[in-house]
């Protein structure tokens, strides 16, 4: 039974990072057609996200085949790559306000931003459920804290819907950076955060706890 359950885990660790493949080529894509500098972050986030995704999977097969060993040096610096690039789109995002700010720049629609934060919201919260329940089943507070993880997406889709929506329905001129400023927050605090997990320090996302 506990082999099954490993292995409905690594598949929804192997459907995170294919999703977030699709959702960031799709974001990229009509952030730079609509030029929305908050949904082409939202994309390059989901490419970061693919990273931490391989990550958590080899977390998940050591995990199976010896439960009390610790992260590996791939699993470490994987970490340290997943905080670097987050730093990276935490700049990029920034210079990316200030260029817009001081251009006067608006996008040309936010349209494709709704619709892609609110298929994002449904599919992350429904992947955020299922894998708390095989945390759970497997008591495995590791797959629990990826589940906790995956909150992050959620809200950074809350921030991408309502940024969206305040733009497509007033056309105020500065939601889409409001929105891009949301995602710099959570970006940086991703950063953060992955660069303390590859310290050993805390037990968050991608760390196997032990109690």
């Amino acid at each position: 039974m506990e082999k099954k359950l490993y292995k409905i885990a690594a598949g929804l660790a192997l459907f995170t990072i294919v999703y977030n493949i699709i959702e960031g080529l799709v974001s990229i894509w009509f952030g730079i057609q609509d030029e929305t500098l908050a949904l082409f972050g939202f994309g390059v986030d989901s490419f970061i996200e693919v990273l931490s995704g391989v990550g958590i999977s080899i977390m998940i097969i050591r995990i199976q085949q010896n439960p009390d060993s610790v992260k590996s040096r791939f699993e470490i610096r994987a970490l340290k790559i997943t905080g670097i690039a987050f730093y990276l789109l935490s700049a990029g995002l920034l210079a990316g306000i200030v260029l817009n700010i001081i251009n006067h720049h608006k996008p040309e629609t936010t349209f494709w931003g709704v619709i892609i934060s609110i298929v994002s919201i449904a599919v992350m919260v429904w992947l955020m459920n299922a894998k708390k329940k095989i945390g759970r089943q497997l008591n495995s507070e590791a797959i629990i804290a990826d589940a906790n993880c995956t909150k992050v997406c959620v809200y950074m889709s809350i921030v991408l819907l309502v940024s969206s929506l305040i733009y497509e329905f007033t056309g105020f001129a500065y939601a889409d950076v409001m929105g891009a400023a949301g995602l710099i927050w959570f970006s940086f605090s991703e950063g953060k955060e992955a660069f303390e997990k590859a310290r050993g320090i805390g037990c968050g996302c991608g760390e196997h706890c032990h109690g």
